[in-house]
């Protein structure tokens, strides 16, 4: 007989495989949340975007229009050539 740590069964009494031979699906789910955590520290330490942070604005491509608005609101063009590229996209 042996102690009650110890004896036949093992440690606290799971035997030799750990939790009734469970133990090694816990290990992997404990490394794969260890490995996933070091890759999503990593993606946002670096600043990269990904498919649910995404900015709003930058999930759709840029029309003609809001070009054209932009340049307009930087004062890059004046309203006359506004107004006639407007009519031109229109």
């Amino acid at each position: 007989m042996g102690n009650y740590f110890g004896g036949m069964m093992g440690e606290y009494g799971f035997g030799q495989t750990g939790l009734f031979g469970f133990g090694w699906i816990f290990m992997l789910l404990f490394w794969g949340l260890v490995i996933w955590s070091i890759i999503a520290l990593i993606k946002n330490a670096s600043g990269r975007q990904g498919y649910f942070n995404q900015p709003e604005n930058q999930s759709k491509e840029k029309t003609p229009m809001d070009i054209l608005k932009e340049r307009y609101a930087k004062g890059e063009i004046n309203k006359e050539e506004f107004e006639n590229k407007k009519k031109d996209l229109a």
